[in-house]
């Protein structure tokens, strides 16, 4: 077998071994687990990205957060956090969950 033994502190912590090496192990075992099928992606359309954060300065005033001060703590300039709110400007999916983060909206998600 190939095992690749990985330790932490001087103590074997986790085995790793070939996939096919694996699922002997488990036959030999008597359990059977089934091949891991590929998790789904689901790609939001960009409008609905951006729904929760439709109305970023309503969000921000509400939070009584200045523009400066939203847009520092995001990364971003203040001039470019207006072009956003003004829609001039789409901001990436990172900018996206800093915003969304910073303004407490809640259950907002993106994986990209």
């Amino acid at each position: 077998m190939d095992i690749q033994i990985i330790s932490r502190n001087g103590e074997p912590e986790y085995a790793v071994l070939p996939w096919d090496q694996y699922q002997a192990l488990l036959k030999a075992a008597g359990h059977q687990q089934p091949s891991p099928a590929p998790s789904p992606t689901v790609q939001a359309a960009p409008d609905q990205d951006l729904r929760p954060l439709a109305d970023l300065r309503g969000l921000r005033e509400t939070k009584g957060l200045a523009i400066e001060t939203l847009a520092r703590t995001v990364g971003i300039s203040p001039s470019y956090l207006g072009l956003i709110e003004s829609g001039e400007r789409q901001p990436d999916a990172a900018i996206r969950r800093s915003l969304a983060w910073e303004l407490g909206v809640a259950g907002w998600r993106d994986e990209s």
